[in-house]
């Protein structure tokens, strides 16, 4: 997938997520159509990269502490029973993490919420 072509790389109105965060080099949105885990966040680099070894080490260092600042904010603030942290971009091949709180009664739990729904 060429960035021209990137769901990530565009600056359009998405209106599946809620921009919480940005500055230059990332951005936090909130994923707002996933009912079924709907504590759902993005950490984003913002230039079209592929893989954390792509960016300069203190780059990857910046990326990661937006990340597990998303991860302290939701963790305080909802008091879930875990919080997943992923980087797939399997589809999207663009650098991004997946902040989700999960509880023990989430229709996927204890499979990640891609996995087979359990209830």
């Amino acid at each position: 997938m060429s960035p021209v072509n990137c769901v990530l790389c565009g600056e359009g109105e998405d209106v599946s997520v809620h921009l919480v965060a940005r500055n230059r080099e990332w951005r936090v949105v909130r994923v707002l159509d996933n009912p079924d885990h709907p504590a759902f966040w993005r950490v984003i680099w913002n230039h079209h990269s592929a893989e954390m070894t792509d960016l300069a080490p203190e780059q990857r260092s910046a990326l990661m502490q937006v990340v597990c600042k998303v991860e302290a904010v939701v963790r305080r603030e909802l008091q879930p029973l875990k919080v997943n942290l992923a980087s797939l971009g399997n589809v999207v091949p663009h650098l991004h993490w997946h902040v989700v709180a999960r509880w023990a009664e989430d229709p996927h739990f204890p499979q990640p919420i891609w996995g087979e729904r359990q209830r």
